[in-house]
């Protein structure tokens, strides 16, 4: 008999203390989510619908503000606008060091509405697929972050997509550099296509 109570004693114990570690690691996890913090709007470009966060790394804020600058002037330059929006799409969508999952997919407020779904599909099952969650600030992971983006030719040409037709679309070539040679063989150059939606120049292909 108090064999069998020792051992029910015991184990109540045992059911105390798996109660007690399981309380406080779903203390710990909705502390740590307590500590998310939400991406704000910080600058915005409202007749171009662009907007700035402040999550982003300071060198692509800078950017914004050049942009801003490019496309509040009298006169709107448009081949310095296709520069700097290619400039910016690159330098945030193949950083992947500030991305905080697979699905925080870069430069897709640039990406023509119409294709932005499969596009974002594209990026996280090819560039993105394997990047690790940072949302509780505690990855290890290491990834590349785009260092200097060279704009090596723009020119205008006409561009059929689906059944429109630009026929002043912006042909662009950049290559670019990251920070650490340990990239090196990460993708550097690419064409990227880009067609009148309106007032703003989206971007449409990407190669």
């Amino acid at each position: 008999m108090k064999l069998k109570k020792k051992a029910k004693r015991a184990i109540i114990l045992i059911l105390i203390v798996v109660a007690i570690i399981a309380g406080l690691v779903i203390y710990k996890k909705s502390n740590n989510k307590d500590t998310i913090k939400e991406a704000k709007v910080v600058n915005e470009i409202k007749k171009y619908g662009y907007q700035l966060k402040d999550n982003k790394p300071k060198k692509y804020q800078d950017m914004f503000s050049e942009l801003k600058e490019i496309l509040t002037a009298k006169k709107v330059d448009e081949e310095a606008y296709v520069k700097k929006i290619t400039e910016m799409f690159i330098y945030d969508f193949y950083s992947l060091n500030d991305k905080a999952a697979k699905t925080d997919v870069g430069g897709i407020d640039f990406v023509n509405s119409e294709i932005a779904e499969n596009f974002l599909q594209n990026a996280e099952n090819t560039y993105y697929k394997y990047v690790e969650s940072n949302i509780y600030n505690n990855r290890k992971q290491s990834l590349p972050t785009v260092s200097e983006v060279k704009i090596e030719s723009v020119e205008q040409e006409e561009y059929a997509y689906g059944e429109k037709t630009d026929e002043e679309a912006y042909h662009v070539t950049a290559s670019w550099s990251y920070t650490d040679d340990n990239f090196s063989d990460y993708q550097k150059n690419a064409e990227l296509i880009f067609v009148h939606d309106g007032i703003k120049l989206v971007l449409v292909e990407l190669q």
